[in-house]
């Protein structure tokens, strides 16, 4: 018992600013969240992370997320008073000056540059994803390279789903790339109404907005809000 408290209290040196390190005390896996009941100096909170497998009693890093109040899981059938959602989950320590290495669920520690802590949430780059462009639409790069003239405009944009996170702030987020990259963007995010999988190659439609704060780190250069899905195959 002794040990297992050091270790559990046992704090990681050379942490990047803005980590954090919880150890996890349980664990509730869903279809599409996995929920956890964390501590920190003697703090417990819940955060929410992409499905993944987490273990409770161990040790894990965050240092992007999103603080939710009166959040209700459908598929818990409960209402957390205040919840965070993580983007960078990870049992990688986030150190300053760190090399990114691979952690075995699969999270990177994330870019510490002022770019990444400004908040560009891209998910990993598939490079493998080569999707045709829309029918009378535009690429990522396209959108990129000329975000300041689709501001404010609708677009259609076809993409293939990297990442999807349900009933968010009574919407849904997706992440589409489609293969095109303009300087470091290859990756769109997208809020909707409707529900999409890991795989499937979409076209959606909705307007553009620049310099998106959502708060809490949750800054998008470029988001299509209120999309709506034109096709799915």
């Amino acid at each position: 018992m002794i040990t297992s408290c050091q270790n559990k209290n046992k704090k990681v040196e050379n942490l990047a600013p803005n980590a954090h390190q919880v150890y996890t005390e349980e664990v509730i896996p869903t279809s599409s969240y996995t929920y956890a009941r964390v501590s920190t100096d003697g703090k417990e909170y819940w955060l929410a992370t992409d499905k993944m497998d987490i273990k409770a009693g161990k040790t894990y890093f965050w240092s992007k997320g999103m603080i939710m109040n009166n959040f209700t899981s459908k598929e818990l059938k409960r209402t957390f008073p205040v919840i965070w959602f993580i983007e960078d989950f990870t049992d990688v320590p986030i150190t300053v000056g760190g090399d990114p290495g691979n952690s075995p669920m699969g999270s990177k520690t994330p870019d510490l540059s002022a770019a990444s802590r400004a908040g560009k949430q891209q998910a990993a780059q598939d490079e493998n994803i080569l999707v045709e462009k829309a029918p009378g639409g535009i690429t990522i790069a396209e959108l990129y390279a000329k975000k300041d003239t689709y501001a404010g405009k609708e677009i259609k944009i076809r993409g293939q789903v990297v990442r999807f996170a349900k009933d968010i702030m009574k919407r849904n987020w997706v992440h589409i790339q489609d293969g095109t990259m303009e300087d470091k963007y290859y990756d769109l995010t997208i809020t909707t109404t409707d529900t999409v999988k890991f795989g499937d190659v979409v076209i959606f439609k909705g307007k553009i907005s620049i310099n998106k704060d959502f708060g809490a780190g949750y800054f998008y250069d470029v988001i299509m809000e209120e999309g709506t899905v034109l096709q799915k195959n």
